[in-house]
């Protein structure tokens, strides 16, 4: 999947300023399953047009970074499309106001001391933003939140749920219309399934276990084709 993109007639726009700093959080949940797995990496590689394209965790959004009408929200991932993705990083955040609309995705990790604020506070803030689609993601498996998995989809002005699809104790996942993927909750890692390719946007360990399995083979043929060049008598 690409996404269109978007050439401003009237060039690229200049930063306001920028958001306040926020603490990252303080546990582990961001590092164990989106940053270590890589998962941002095969997104924007996957959706494309990185200059119109943000994908992008623990950046703050905000209607207006000098009016800071309403409240200001730190999601652990930020989707966005047809924006500037240069002035999100010039201003350490994302504000509605400058872009025209909200983010398209969002999506936090549960945590002990973040999920009751993700189910509520944060639901309600993101749909008064406009975010299209919230999801929420437990690996525990429903300890913290609810369910191991849950997505909104904005309807009007309120979310309705995402049909989330159980395959067994193990398994679940639902299909993100915003992204055109499966967002998977399998054994508490978080999957992307692409179902037009059929395949999983590939982690970290993917790649580097693609790359030793070709390297093996290579390896495998050069010695293959130095016996036959070398027969033995």
């Amino acid at each position: 999947m690409t996404t269109k993109p978007v050439v401003s007639k009237s060039g690229p726009a200049e930063p306001a300023g920028r958001f306040p700093e926020f603490p990252p959080r303080d546990d582990m949940q961001n590092a164990l399953h989106l940053d270590d797995q890589g998962h941002q990496a095969a997104l924007r590689r996957h959706l494309g047009n990185p200059d119109t394209t943000v994908v992008i965790g623990e950046v703050p959004i905000g209607w207006n970074i000098h009016t800071r009408r309403e409240v200001i929200r730190v999601p652990d991932l930020l989707i966005a499309f047809n924006v500037d993705r240069a002035l999100v990083v010039a201003e350490m955040g994302y504000s509605i106001d400058e872009h025209g609309k909200a983010p398209d995705f969002a999506l936090e990790l549960a945590s002990p001391n973040t999920a009751r604020n993700d189910e509520r506070g944060k639901r309600i803030d993101y749909a008064n933003f406009g975010v299209r689609e919230y999801w929420r993601f437990d690996a525990s498996g429903g300890r913290w939140y609810q369910q191991p998995l849950a997505g909104d989809v904005l309807v009007g002005t309120e979310y309705r749920p995402v049909e989330i699809h159980r395959v067994d104790d193990n398994r679940h996942w639902g299909h993100s219309e915003v992204l055109n993927l499966d967002v998977c909750w399998e054994d508490g890692e978080m999957r992307f399934y692409d179902p037009a390719a059929g395949r999983y946007l590939l982690t970290f360990d993917d790649e580097a276990d693609g790359r030793l399995a070709a390297e093996e083979r290579i390896r495998q043929l050069e010695a293959e084709n130095r016996r036959l060049r070398n027969p033995q008598p």
